[in-house]
């Protein structure tokens, strides 16, 4: 931490808007890799990350991406420094890991880290994380609900060097080539990354060549420091005591009927927030484990969920968090447990922290979001040539004290978008028959929960690996204060042969030409007394089709 002398002899103005730069880097990082990526999920999908961090290895700025990527950014750039600390780096290095259980999150994320240098000296690190469509494994997507160890995943990536001052690990890239099934654009968004880096790099270097090194440091330290001010003294503002909640999630793809425990205790006490998952379910055997670097990244999206929005994002937010994650649980599983579905864990994990505290600030949590993330991934070759195309679509969010829930939005630590129509059937031999707001899908109350989406798939050629994993098929979105649970997530599988399959949230098959998937994502809960609706917005529901 900045002495209060040395804080006192920066000035504030340009503190400030060396702050608003470090943001605006970030930013350019993250558009740099959208538009520089190759598959769609990318492009289109949104999912991919980047941040700045201290030499040390400290969140320094964020671009607006996903929560979930830029928490679990933070325990890879820290297993790289302690694999290759800053002392042994130099310029023209890149280091790649995806590892979940030395820090990252789930296969399908790699993370590269890169240090900026500025007069011979490392001042920074600029890093990015991409969920690459397909990482091996046994299905096509590498996301297969059914795996039972995290072999069965994909690739494991340890913290290496992919670049090594500036020559590239043609070793490493060949042993990546080698093992996914669209190579050329798992490498395309793996230069993607690396391009946004460089891009990060660059404008840092700017921005020490103005102010030098020693200033820009302690500009660094000033403002971690700042937040973290700030976000314990919107933490001593909360009342102060011990808050629970208890969710589910549906089953883990392997043990269907099982429903899994998520409890947690939040304790805020003098600007401190604990969260103690003790009494969630042992771990699974299947794929919804939550490596700690999850459970993490869902308990600091909830602090500035919680906290006020103004405070500038970066490490010191997360200086007053602490988890207890009790081993072998759900959200601290042993290696070689699967994790590879892990997004709806967290969603749920989040959802349970903003849960305890609907009853403390009901001005500010609202009712439960559908939670749910569905993940769908087509794989097979047309043509011949091999596809893997992955969706991501959302449910409804839950309806405040004050309005309705947004209809098919991204809540609790995500942040992506469906493919459009048009992305997803240049990439594959699919027909998309309809997509649309699922009617009645929102809660009833006072105001209403947000619609899910429908959304139908026809297979026009060859057989199609498919990969369904989804969530609240089983367990609906609560309301709060009176108001009733959204309606529950439902998929089903029309053959073309006929016959009617319904899909429990989790599912690995083969559809065939002609075959058709429907499906429907959950609504978020409503809130308050359905009674004190006013008959005004009921009629504006009506017209619009919303019931």
């Amino acid at each position: 931490m900045t002495t209060r002398a040395e804080a006192d002899a920066l000035d504030p103005i340009t503190v400030e808007v060396v702050r608003h730069k470090l943001d605006g880097i970030a930013e350019e990082m993250e558009q740099t890799l959208l538009r520089s990526s190759f598959s769609p999920i990318v492009k289109e999908g949104l999912d991919a990350s980047a941040s700045l961090f201290t030499i040390g290895g400290e969140t320094l700025a964020q671009a607006c991406a996903i929560p979930i990527h830029l928490a679990t950014l933070i325990p890879c750039v820290e297993a790289i420094l302690r694999e290759y600390p800053a002392a042994s780096m130099r310029p023209g290095d890149i280091y790649i890991m995806n590892e979940p259980y030395l820090g990252g999150t789930h296969l399908p994320d790699i993370a590269l880290v890169m240090p900026i240098f500025h007069a011979g000296e490392p001042i920074a690190l600029s890093a990015t994380m991409t969920h690459h469509q397909d990482v091996g494994g046994m299905t096509p997507g590498s996301v297969p609900t059914n795996a039972t160890e995290i072999f069965q995943e994909g690739l494991r990536i340890p913290p290496l060097k992919l670049r090594d001052a500036g020559a590239m690990n043609t070793t490493l890239v060949r042993m990546l080539r080698l093992n996914v099934r669209i190579p050329d654009t798992v490498m395309g968004d793996l230069d993607a990354q690396i391009a946004a880096c460089q891009m990060g790099g660059r404008r840092l270097a700017e921005l020490a060549a103005i102010h030098g090194t020693p200033a820009l440091r302690a500009i660094f330290a000033t403002l971690l420091d700042r937040s973290e001010r700030m976000t314990r003294e919107a933490l001593r503002a909360m009342p102060e005591g011990t808050y629970r909640h208890v969710d589910h999630l549906d089953n883990d793809g392997i043990e269907y009927g099982r429903p899994i425990r998520i409890e947690v205790a939040v304790t805020v006490r003098d600007g401190a927030f604990h969260c103690d998952f003790t009494g969630t379910s042992p771990q699974l055997k299947g794929p919804f484990n939550c490596v700690r670097s999850g459970s993490q990244a869902a308990a600091y999206f909830a602090v500035r969920a919680l906290t006020d929005p103004t405070i500038p994002t970066n490490a010191g937010c997360f200086r007053p968090v602490s988890l207890h994650l009790p081993e072998g649980t759900l959200v601290n599983p042993r290696e070689p447990a699967p994790v590879g579905s892990r997004t709806a864990t967290i969603k749920r994990i989040t959802g349970c922290i903003l849960g305890a505290f609907r009853d403390a600030l009901p001005d500010r949590v609202p009712a439960d979001a559908a939670g749910e993330l569905l993940t769908l991934a087509f794989g097979g070759s047309h043509r011949g040539r091999r596809f893997v195309v992955g969706e991501l679509i959302a449910g409804g969010s839950g309806a405040s004290a004050a309005r309705d829930g947004v209809d098919v939005i991204e809540t609790d630590a995500t942040n992506c978008m469906n493919l459009p129509v048009e992305a997803l059937e240049m990439e594959a031999p699919i027909r998309i028959h309809r997509t649309e707001l699922r009617r009645g899908s929102g809660g009833d109350g006072a105001f209403r929960g947000g619609l899910g989406l429908r959304r139908e798939y026809e297979i026009l050629d060859g057989e199609v690996s498919f990969t369904h994993r989804g969530e609240r098929h089983a367990f609906p979105a609560s309301g709060a204060r009176g108001g009733a649970a959204g309606a529950k997530a439902v998929s089903v599988i029309r053959r073309a042969g006929g016959g009617e399959e319904e899909i429990d949230s989790k599912l690995v098959t083969t559809l065939h030409r002609g075959d058709r998937v429907l499906v429907e994502t959950a609504g978020g809960g409503g809130h308050g007394d359905p009674a004190a609706r006013p008959a005004s917005a009921r009629a504006e529901d009506a017209a619009n089709g919303k019931v």
